[in-house]
């Protein structure tokens, strides 16, 4: 009896170890309590330093994890397993994880600095009265060129991409949305058509362009671009700032017949676990010192009023990156499409990059 006695012990010793084995582990992997905080966002997509100025402020520490698509952070949130308290999605993906109630409302008593935010980047309508999602970044989708590989030539439209003196001369974002985006704009279609009769066209147009793209490839594409390893790219505007500032030699424009006016905003998925510590990270964020730091380090335009006080000139009045968005009608932002949409665009997209191998 006293040998079961102890083996019993033993076990108890060792189910509480596992326990708290697991429990270290669940921390380090994201589930988060009052003096942790757990982060999703796109790669390279924030100043590092001012994470360990947040955590030295608030004692709060940060655990921060990247992903690379909108719809795998959106798969892995829905799945659970791992608890995020703030995650930066795009405006669309903002629109299906409310229809899918995935997001927890904000409470804007604790974000006193949400003040500092242009009114022209809220009440948008893929979140109408800020309820869900509090702005981070913004930006277009455009092209940049090298006008030394290209005798000079510059280049104003969707169009032009399909001249015969670009031949294996250009490389594309690897987004369905976007290339499909550029074809639809390059026949005056909205970016988002359900048209499938234009769709298709869209497609079809696009195969005739394969001679002249080099490669479809990620975030490769701005190394590519700095090393003039091609002389046009199809890239988000953050991008191309990064480009640009390593190879002076390029430049970048949105096409005149319209493209994508895009936003990432930070939301509290519905599994938060450090709900006072998500709002005290985003009003942290919404510092005007903070917001102008972060947009000089990562490249992207800020919608913060205020911070654009504490930017240079040469960034802030660069007319590129910072257009005068009344003077943008023909740019547009995309519209949530709903699965089985959604799933066309991406099959058309993977057609025409199996058309391009």
């Amino acid at each position: 009896m006293k040998k079961l006695t102890q083996i019993f012990i033993v076990i108890l010793v060792v189910c509480f170890g596992l326990m708290y084995w697991v429990s270290q582990l669940n921390k380090s992997e994201g589930y988060s309590g009052d003096h942790t905080l757990t982060i999703y966002n796109w790669g390279d997509y924030i100043d590092p330093q001012l994470i360990k100025k947040f955590e030295k402020q608030t004692g709060i520490k940060v655990i921060y994890q990247t992903f690379d698509s909108n719809e795998a952070m959106m798969t892995k949130i829905e799945q659970g397993g791992t608890t995020f308290d703030v995650a930066v999605p795009s405006e669309y993906a903002i629109s299906k994880m409310k229809d899918e109630h995935l997001l927890l409302p904000l409470d804007k008593k604790k974000l006193p600095n949400l003040k500092n935010i242009n009114p022209e980047f809220l009440d948008l309508s893929f979140d109408e009265k800020n309820r869900y999602s509090i702005p981070y970044f913004w930006g277009t989708v455009g092209i940049v060129y090298n006008p030394s590989m290209l005798d000079g030539k510059k280049i104003t439209s969707w169009n032009d991409l399909w001249s015969k003196d670009l031949r294996n001369q250009i490389l594309l974002a690897d987004g369905a949305r976007e290339v499909m985006g550029m074809g639809l704009n390059s026949l005056h279609y909205s970016l988002n058509d359900r048209n499938k009769s234009h769709l298709q066209e869209a497609k079809r147009k696009l195969s005739t362009l394969t001679p002249n793209v080099k490669a479809i490839v990620g975030d490769e594409i701005k190394m590519l671009l700095a090393n003039e390893e091609a002389a046009v790219g199809v890239v988000w505007s953050g991008d191309a700032s990064e480009i640009m500032s390593e190879n002076d030699k390029l430049d970048y424009v949105i096409p005149e017949e319209g493209s994508n006016l895009w936003f990432d905003n930070m939301v509290m998925p519905k599994t938060a676990k450090n709900v006072e510590g998500a709002h005290k990270f985003m009003n942290f964020m919404l510092d005007p010192k903070n917001a102008a730091q972060n947009a000089e380090y990562v490249g992207y335009s800020t919608p913060n009023e205020k911070a654009l006080n504490y930017l240079p000139k040469d960034i802030s009045g660069d007319k590129r990156f910072y257009p005068d968005l009344n003077k943008t009608e023909n740019l547009e932002v995309y519209d949530n499409l709903g699965k089985r949409m959604l799933a066309y665009y991406n099959e058309l997209f993977l057609e025409f990059k199996m058309h391009k191998k």
